[in-house]
């Protein structure tokens, strides 16, 4: 570049001002008026930090001789030598295993003071480190020390988003599987030819030279998948225990690597792996009867979600799958993208996004995925379901992993107590509130609600109703006594412990304080939530507890229900409260922006309408 191109792009630069991707650095210190030159190695430290951290983010340019507000006060009182020994500072001051390439290094004269012009672009061979060995990267305006690791988790991650979605010359459609290609088109739409697929899918585009593929094409239909990514597989390993053993004590049973484009390999490791989910028992009959250790969908959704979105990036890995004795372990490469909290996963909170756009899209197209996201939420379903633990999920560097243990969600000590009910229609949720009343324990409604995880009060009525005709679910307190004392001790009444379990064949415990009626009519209204006797209280402090709630609204009637979202040790600033009558929440509506708790005037709603 010319001296006067070099001197306008300086002048540009000044005039924009300091960024994300530009630096100003003074060669003078002191007070204004009574400046002198800064010393050399402080300001060649400088230059080597700046650059290195462009380097590490996005590139840019270092100026210096200028001061931070853009007044260029220059370089004129240093000496060429000191010059020299500055312009050096890319090459001296940097890690020698770290070099910086292609900086760009000019002294410009800008009306008669002479500043350095430096620029670096991005860098994506090295994570670059200064030569006391500081890593740092540009933030803002700012250049930030951060962990080498970090960024080239950051660069790999970014290289796996594009992956799939890269158009690779040279290959053409006689490198893909035709058969495989027409029978997705006819899928999708009778008729539909290949190149309109390719297009549809837009995995494939036609240019003036022809038709271009995306990796994504290659990777989906390719005749020969190994041409163009080496490790396009699944490795099954079944060990003999619970831990993989290596040298004399090595326990694997079977390895077997599956191969194949990804529509291929799908179904193919699907089926080989679907013969360890078998385990040969010796059932009550006294038959020999195989049984799937694992919900098999969940399995092939975890193995599914494995080829959906492993990070193709990683040429040097494919996806493994181990087959222990008490789990089934699948690690694919590529950790989970930055912007997926682990814990929203584990959370159920619908947290997705697909690293492989292309991939996921053809996957969706062909109804092997649904909507991103859902395969996840299906697969604790399913373990829930058959009663086994949650799926573990792990995630570090470069390998993300999902566990499913053949262990059931019950301890020993509970699975005792529930072998005791024999009843033949023993589902998951009315177990979970016959464990509830384990040791004569006696519990409420509010328990049954949230235990099983109801959301409507039909559902409530017939879970309740189906463990009274056993007679496993009975009331220990009459409805008129425990409306007393829930009072008394300001609980709403749904809170209040009233049931217990009774084991078929035994005395309970703790016997009724009355005669009860029976159980069609125990079900009484106040256990069944009523959106229109429930009410949202808004502009609560922060600190307003539930008895702060309690005291001033049962004033209007008796409470059922009080439900305040917590975040942490805080309330979010709203409740919702149940009333047992109408009139209750007529007279609590009335009080709108007149009722003052802890300081503050409450917004007062009927539940279904906030606004």
């Amino acid at each position: 570049m010319s001296a006067i191109a070099m001197s306008e792009r300086a002048q540009t630069a000044i005039t924009l001002g300091e960024s994300h991707f530009r630096e100003f650095k003074s060669g003078l210190e002191g007070a204004p008026g009574n400046k002198s030159k800064r010393p050399n190695k402080e300001i060649a430290t400088n230059i080597a930090q700046t650059l290195v951290a462009f380097a590490n983010a996005d590139g840019g340019e270092l100026l210096v001789g200028v001061e931070d507000n853009g007044e260029i006060t220059g370089l004129n009182d240093f000496l060429d030598e000191d010059l020299k020994y500055l312009e050096e500072s890319p090459r001296i001051r940097i890690h020698k295993d770290t070099p910086l390439a292609s900086v760009k290094i000019a002294r410009v004269n800008i009306d008669g003071k002479i500043i350095l012009y430096f620029s670096v672009p991005k860098s994506v061979k090295y994570v670059h480190l200064t030569s006391d060995g500081r890593c740092l990267q540009r933030r803002d305006l700012e250049s930030v020390p951060i962990a080498s690791e970090k960024i080239i988790f950051h660069r790999q991650e970014e290289l796996s988003r594009h992956f799939d979605r890269d158009f690779i010359e040279g290959p053409q459609a006689d490198a893909l599987s035709l058969d495989l290609v027409n029978a997705v088109s006819d899928q999708i739409l009778k008729g539909m030819s290949p190149e309109k697929c390719l297009q549809y899918l837009e995995i494939g585009e036609y240019s003036f030279s022809g038709l271009k593929l995306r990796r994504a094409a290659l990777l989906l239909f390719a005749k020969d998948p190994n041409r163009w990514h080496p490790r396009l597989q699944v490795r099954i390993i079944k060990v003999d225990g619970t831990d993989l053993k290596t040298g004399e004590a090595y326990n694997v049973i079977t390895d077997q690597i599956v191969t194949g484009n990804i529509l291929t390999l799908v179904d193919k490791s699907w089926e080989s792996l679907r013969p360890h989910l078998v385990q040969t028992k010796l059932e009550k009959t006294a038959k020999f009867e195989q049984k799937s250790i694992y919900p098999e969908l969940a399995c092939r959704e975890a193995l599914l979600n494995a080829i959906a979105h492993r990070d193709y990036a990683q040429e040097g890995r494919g996806i493994e799958v181990y087959v222990f004795s008490d789990r089934l372990e699948i690690k694919s490469p590529g950790a989970l993208l930055s912007t997926i909290n682990l814990e929203d996963i584990i959370l159920q909170k619908g947290a997705h996004q697909s690293r492989n756009t292309y991939i996921a899209r053809v996957l969706r197209e062909l109804g092997y995925m649904r909507e991103l996201g859902e395969g996840m939420r299906r697969i604790y379903d399913l373990m829930q379901t058959n009663e086994l633990s949650p799926p573990e999920l792990r995630s570090n560097s470069d390998t993300f992993s999902i566990v499913l243990n053949n262990k059931p969600i019950y301890s020993d000590k509970d699975q005792l107590w529930l072998d005791q009910f024999d009843i033949t229609d023993l589902d998951r949720e009315k177990k979970s509130i016959i464990l509830l009343g384990q040791e004569g324990r006696v519990f409420s409604a509010q328990e049954i609600w949230d235990v099983v995880g109801i959301v409507d009060t039909e559902h409530y009525r017939r879970l309740v109703d189906s463990l009274q005709k056993y007679g496993i679910l009975t009331p220990s307190v009459d409805r008129d006594t425990a409306k007393k004392i829930a009072r008394k001790k300001k609980i709403p009444y749904r809170e209040f412990p009233r049931y217990q379990i009774q084991i078929p064949g035994q005395t309970l415990s703790k016997p009724p304080s009355k005669t009860l009626k029976s159980h069609s009519i125990i079900i009484e209204s106040e256990e069944l939530r009523d959106d229109r006797k429930r009410i949202w209280v808004g502009n609560l402090n922060t600190d307003t507890t539930r008895d702060n709630l309690f005291d001033e609204f049962a004033k209007l009637g008796d409470i059922e229900e009080i439900f305040i979202p917590m975040d942490g040790n805080k309330n979010k600033g709203y409740a919702f409260i149940e009333f047992s009558e109408n009139k209750s929440v007529s007279a609590a509506i009335d009080l709108d922006k007149q009722l003052t708790i802890n300081g503050r005037s409450l917004t007062i709603r009927n539940a279904n309408r906030r606004g």
